[in-house]
């Protein structure tokens, strides 16, 4: 399985950053068991590389989730990163989605909205922030949220596949007009001709060569460090053998009556959470002692 990374770029002396992501293995993993729709996956993956974008602009500890929810075939779109780039995620639809336009698959016109919340390890609770899906892909989605969010012109472009998903993230800075009042305009006429073999298939190094030869050729570009992203989705018993404390003995033998067992799921991480009589007892005994 290839590797997954995020690399930023910078056009020397056209003052615009960018940034190439390429998940590989942690996309793969992500998928495990899921048997997700060709479609649902495709979103899923498109939506995976842009949040590892964002995430990888998180400057101190924290958690990014970025959500895309609404009523159409494809209901939810969650996924879950933090500043170190370990990453989970998952999808929720019907058991059939045929292709369709994004929007209408999101339910985006039926007040779907994209939701970003924040949670730092200082903050009181997670700072969150609504926005309607404006666009007709994933890519376009969220380019629209970073200009309106970091007030700059951004152009982002992202596709997926079974075995990997990747974006490339272009964004003008302040002083690029008096660098070149051109060369935003080039660099975002290039780019848009980036097929999505290209961005899927190559690394950031060839794929920027492929886009940009003649721009790099002549002014250069400051290409950083890659950075890697995990999937990251363990399991936490103990956290849930405290939710399951918190219920109270009287509650949790309620549960066992009814349904023989207590089971706890966990979307986002694909796991069971499993307890007999026998479990739920020694647990209770356990806070005892």
């Amino acid at each position: 399985m290839s590797a997954s990374t995020v690399r930023r770029f910078l056009f020397e002396g056209l003052d615009i950053r960018g940034a190439v992501v390429h998940l590989g293995d942690a996309w793969q993993q992500m998928q495990v068991d899921r048997n997700y729709q060709p479609t649902v996956a495709q979103l899923l993956g498109e939506t995976a590389a842009v949040t590892a974008l964002i995430a990888g602009q998180l400057k101190q500890p924290g958690r990014l989730t970025l959500q895309l929810r609404g009523n159409g075939p494809i209901q939810l779109l969650v996924m879950d990163c933090n500043e170190q780039l370990q990453m989970r995620g998952m999808a929720r639809s019907n058991p059939v989605v045929l292709p369709a336009p994004v929007p209408e698959l999101l339910g985006a016109q039926q007040g779907g909205q994209l939701m970003m919340s924040l949670d730092l390890p200082d903050a009181r609770q997670p700072y969150q922030s609504y926005v309607p899906m404006v666009g007709d892909s994933i890519a376009a989605i969220f380019e629209h949220y970073l200009e309106q969010s970091e007030q700059q012109p951004s152009r982002l472009f992202a596709s997926a596949s079974p075995q990997a998903a990747a974006c490339l993230f272009l964004q003008k800075m302040p002083e690029a007009d008096q660098h070149d009042p051109d060369g935003w305009q080039r660099i975002s006429h290039l780019a848009s001709t980036v097929k999505p073999a290209e961005l899927l298939e190559l690394d950031a190094e060839a794929l920027l060569g492929r886009l940009f030869h003649e721009e790099i050729a002549s002014r250069g570009i400051r290409l950083y460090d890659p950075s890697p992203i995990v999937y990251h989705c363990p399991e936490d018993w103990t956290k849930v053998r405290d939710m399951i404390r918190s219920l109270g003995r009287a509650d949790a033998e309620t549960i066992l009556a009814q349904h023989g067992e207590i089971l706890i799921r966990d979307d986002i991480c694909n796991h069971d959470y499993r307890f007999s009589a026998e479990d739920v007892a020694r647990l209770f005994d356990e806070t005892i002692h």
